[in-house]
């Protein structure tokens, strides 16, 4: 599918509708839209839209609007192996009920659930993205 940036609500819709599993692996450039589309996928399964990129704390929690649990949401771009994210409780949070996003899935491969889904976010042009399913 491709989506243009100001599509992104059907992008996620999109996203939502084809994946077979609670835990999405986002692939793709720096830049590419993996937190952006993660974003808008958040929204739709009503996140309280505070859904921004954990880079820097490598997770962030996200609620909906009443407060309860919704998603976990990873950025392993800065970690340098997987011991890092085990010290951080993943295994924890993939056996939560709650949704996973993992941006930089690849720098966790041996961790990950094998009924994860990989969604692949290709450049088209500055506006424009294609988006691909693989099913782990």
């Amino acid at each position: 599918m491709k989506f243009h940036k100001n599509e992104l609500g059907k992008a996620a819709e999109y996203v939502l509708d084809n994946v077979k599993s609670k835990t999405l692996c986002f692939h793709g450039d720096m830049g590419a839209g993996k937190t952006t589309l993660v974003k808008s996928i958040v929204e739709k399964l009503g996140g309280d839209n505070s859904a921004n990129s954990p880079t820097f704390g490598l997770v962030n929690e996200y609620h909906d609007q009443n407060g309860n649990l919704l998603a976990y949401h990873f950025d392993f771009y800065r970690i340098e192996n997987e011991m890092e994210a085990l010290d951080l409780g993943l295994e924890d949070y993939l056996n939560s009920k709650a949704w996973i996003f993992i941006e930089w899935p690849g720098k966790i491969e041996s961790l990950l659930p094998q009924n994860s889904d990989s969604i692949f976010l290709h450049f088209i042009d500055e506006n424009t993205r294609s988006i691909e399913f693989s099913a782990d």
